[in-house]
């Protein structure tokens, strides 16, 4: 169908287009996407196959503020529409995934150091179980220490060196 006449234009001609809130609306997600790749500590950042100007632009707004900030974050937004922007929020989800199983992992520990400070036996069955070289005479020294040093009001030595240990038993298992 004809719009304006013979030499008027198609209507179809422009369905494919976006509207100007639509480009708005992308570019905004893509300022997003550099604001979480500031949030992201510089090993986690090199893991990326980001381009130069990229990451040049990401380590530069490291140490901005406020409005200086505001103005490197669009510029990474520009220069992330010259990026394969899927990739990289896949990227991001796998780092964070990781990242999750490693305080899922530390909250673990923390939890059997506590049950085994507090005196439950079935931890102590479940460690062994779990880890290969779980040596029991050594954990049972740490747990009398440390309850001998939180008797005294002392630091927690003996306990941050059994967490250190549970740490050792769950890296051999990785």
């Amino acid at each position: 169908m004809k719009k304006f006449g013979e030499k008027g234009v198609y209507e179809d001609e422009f369905e494919d287009e976006s509207s100007k809130s639509q480009i708005k609306r992308e570019l905004l997600e893509l300022r997003e996407l550099g604001k979480e790749l500031l949030k992201l500590p510089i090993k986690d950042l090199d893991k990326l196959n980001l381009s130069e100007r990229l990451y040049e632009s990401l380590m530069k707004a490291q140490g901005m503020v406020k409005g200086a900030l505001k103005r490197q974050i669009g510029t990474i937004g520009g220069f992330i529409v010259y990026e394969d922007h899927n990739a990289i929020k896949l990227q991001i989800d796998k780092i964070k995934q990781v990242h999750n199983g490693q305080v899922k992992e530390f909250h673990q520990l923390e939890q059997w150091r506590d049950e085994l400070l507090a005196g439950d036996k079935e931890v102590m069955t479940i460690l062994r179980n779990q880890f290969e070289d779980f040596d029991m005479q050594h954990v049972r020294q740490l747990v009398r220490n440390a309850n001998k040093e939180e008797k005294l009001e002392k630091p927690p030595k003996s306990s941050r060196l059994l967490f250190k240990y549970l740490q050792q038993c769950q890296a051999q298992t990785d």
